[in-house]
């Protein structure tokens, strides 16, 4: 009966303070966001690219970031994992890693106009290195040319 108690009080603790730190980080990241709004991420699908404007700098800007869930939502994903179906717990780390990642790649940039060719790659550590008994991370990296005119 302790150890259920016991297992009880830890996940309880692990979803409050996950919860805790998710929205702490959503609001810093909307805040950024916010901030980094008139600096645009283009893609294009042409292979060729026109501009009157004298190009002053062209550089490759990276935004990295490792993430990971807690162990409540590693416990509940391991119960959704024995009937199926999706695992929406993941889903807000994935989205919290790839906003994260293109913040950081968009404030490397700074001074540069736009950046063209964003991309964003992913991976999940755990299966890379056969950590079984942890908790999932992923590292995601969002990369792109940042573009300056003079």
């Amino acid at each position: 009966m302790g150890d259920i108690i016991f297992l009880l009080v830890l996940l309880g603790l692990t979803f409050l303070t996950g919860t805790f730190i998710e929205k702490r980080h959503f609001e810093n990241i909307k805040k950024r966001e916010i901030a980094l709004i008139k600096r645009p991420i283009i893609n294009f699908g042409a292979k060729t690219w026109h501009t009157n404007r004298k190009i002053k700098k062209v550089e490759l800007v990276t935004g990295e970031v490792v993430i990971s869930g807690d162990y409540f939502k590693n416990f509940v994903a391991s119960l959704k994992n024995i009937f199926g179906g999706r695992l929406t717990t993941f889903e807000s780390i994935l989205d919290r890693g790839r906003r994260e990642a293109l913040l950081r790649m968009r404030e490397k940039a700074r001074g540069a106009n736009f950046i063209i060719n964003a991309r964003i790659e992913s991976v999940m550590l755990n299966e890379t290195y056969n950590a079984q008994e942890s908790v999932p991370q992923c590292a995601i990296i969002a990369y792109g040319t940042a573009i300056t005119y003079e």
